[in-house]
């Protein structure tokens, strides 16, 4: 994965700011807010969070199939062969959890970044465009169809799985399956609320920030 471009620093503190005047302030202000909420919210940064959500999946795909491999009675032989399986499996789940957790942090950090930017003056006429209602759509849409199967997964899979036919391997597989997809789903639907929520309160009259 390639290196990200670093964010930007936040505002200096009032004693060290050398802005020429109002205008120049609130022009900064607008271009970082506008940066930091396309590396929020933006296209690039969706396809991102979802690629690492299949790669969480896919880890735990491999997992899976040798969990139901096992618990289907594997010969010595099969055993070997699992076993490498396992490894990469695993490799690729913990891998891609450890970048989607270094995604979630990140995302802190820009709301932390937004807040701080945001409260160095009000210009409600270019703050009306920090809402960015399609993007937010966007991830609000995907992240609650993603919880909504996960949930429907995790819980249907073993309420309708049948002793003898189903094994406890393959219900834990479809278990953690949606356990991954509404877990994820959760992250995106938080991001794409909370952004929204700021965004609105940003640019409402009489709200303090």
């Amino acid at each position: 994965m390639s290196r990200r471009t670093p964010l930007p620093p936040p505002p200096p503190p009032e004693h060290l700011r050398s802005w020429p005047d109002r205008a120049a302030l609130l022009a900064d202000r607008a271009g970082v807010l506008s940066y930091l909420g396309g590396r929020s919210l933006g296209p690039v940064e969706l396809v991102r969070f979802w690629l690492l959500v299949l790669g969480v999946q896919f880890g735990w795909f491999l997992v899976g199939q040798v969990l139901v491999s096992l618990g289907n009675g594997a010969d010595p032989l099969g055993v070997m062969f699992a076993v490498p399986f396992l490894a990469i499996g695993l490799g690729v789940l913990v891998t891609a959890v450890v970048f989607l957790g270094l995604s979630v942090r990140e995302e802190r950090a820009v709301r932390g970044l937004m807040t701080r930017w945001a409260a160095l003056d009000s210009d409600p006429e270019a703050d009306s465009g920090l809402r960015m209602a399609g993007r937010s759509l966007s991830w609000l849409l995907t992240s609650f169809v993603a919880g909504a199967a996960g949930l429907c997964i995790a819980f249907v899979v073993p309420a309708m799985a049948e002793r003898g036919e189903d094994t406890y391997a393959e219900v834990a597989y479809a278990m953690g399956v949606g356990t991954i997809l509404w877990i994820a789903g959760l992250i995106g639907v938080t991001r794409a609320v909370g952004h929204y929520r700021w965004a609105v309160r940003l640019v409402a009259p009489g709200v303090a920030r």
